[in-house]
């Protein structure tokens, strides 16, 4: 009797498939079997690329007149921490009353690269081999998966760019990390006084450190620059709220160069300037506004996130006399949120 055998990309994955598929047959080590069904999984990355050594035993010794490594041909090689499962996956999927393969590994391109690898290392021919495309692992969109399931060289493209992108990971790596190591690595040690250094290179890894010393190098040149906000203390059915001011689209103040930020000012002269103004003549919707004052604070970062979750435009203050929004102020002065 030919059986179905699904391959997940995890031991998880393939146990959810198994629950749909309603598979109670006996569980072995690697697998689930029933009468006409198979269920296995990878764990993740089962082979991989090789190193240069196993290209040419010369190249274990990192040097420069070895680089550029850029191989004809790529070779591949199971990871010998998975071997064992490798193992099992080759032999179920070569298994002579297995007739067709469903791959439910991950929907994506590393999901569909997994897969391939294993597939190309197994050496699987004669199998009627289909691709599972699912959002969720829901018991609907499992079975929707497999009904709907297609060839799996429909996924060829995908496939393809996938080898592409582990290529050049692979180029990018082997070669820059070699080659920085080589021409920086002894400075290094010598400034750290370690025995060696090796500098790895690669396509994330090296964008995301980049970030990260970037951000630290603002961190430490920043300097506190002191600015000034326009605070107003109002009695609305006897809470006390304190507003404040910014400089809303429209207003005499917005975009200038006076202001630090639009909610303040960098010199104390022209946020007072401010608050006479708003004593003199306030808005009909400040009028119940008491105690207007200029407040001097640091600009540092932790403050500011705390001003930007906090001082958020309010939609309605208070309902009566004291009741205002920020679009009735007048936009020659500005604005005032909570």
């Amino acid at each position: 009797m030919s059986k179905s055998l699904y391959i997940a990309e995890k031991p998880s994955v393939a146990r959810e498939f198994a629950k749909v598929l309603k598979i109670n047959g006996k569980s072995y080590d690697g697998y689930m079997e029933s009468a006409d069904s198979v269920v296995t999984w990878c764990v993740g990355h089962l082979v991989t690329m090789s190193y240069p050594e196993a290209y040419d035993p010369a190249l274990k010794r990192w040097s420069l007149d070895m680089l550029p490594f850029i191989p004809s041909e790529f070779k591949y090689q199971v990871i010998d921490s998975v071997k064992k499962q490798f193992d099992i996956v080759s032999r179920l999927l070569n298994r002579s009353d297995v007739e067709t393969i469903y791959v439910c590994t991950d929907s994506g391109r590393e999901g569909e690269y997994i897969y391939r690898l294993v597939d190309q290392m197994a050496g699987v021919h004669g199998k009627t081999r289909k691709r599972v495309w699912i959002d969720s692992q829901t018991e609907e969109e499992i079975l929707r998966g497999i009904r709907e399931a297609k060839d799996i060289s429909a996924y060829d493209n995908l496939a393809a760019s996938a080898y592409l992108r582990a290529k050049e990971d692979y180029l990018m790596g082997i070669n820059f990390s070699r080659l920085l190591t080589l021409k920086y690595g002894p400075s290094i040690s010598s400034f750290m006084r370690t025995k060696r250094t090796v500098l790895s290179v690669g396509r994330v890894m090296t964008c995301v450190l980049g970030m990260v010393v970037r951000r630290e190098r603002e961190i430490r040149a920043f300097v506190k620059t002191p600015f000034y906000r326009v605070l107003s203390r109002l009695d609305v059915h006897g809470r006390e709220i304190e507003p404040e001011w910014r400089a809303v689209e429209g207003s005499e103040y917005f975009q200038t160069p006076v202001l630090y930020k639009e909610n303040g000012f960098k010199k104390e002269e022209d946020a007072k300037a401010l608050i006479a103004m708003l004593e003199a003549a306030p808005p009909k919707a400040m009028a119940a506004a008491a105690g207007l004052e200029a407040a001097a604070v640091s600009s540092n970062s932790s403050w500011s996130m705390r001003t930007l979750r906090l001082n958020r435009p309010a939609v309605s203050a208070a309902r009566g006399r004291n009741s205002f929004t920020r679009d009735r102020v007048p936009p020659f002065f500005g604005g005032f949120s909570l």
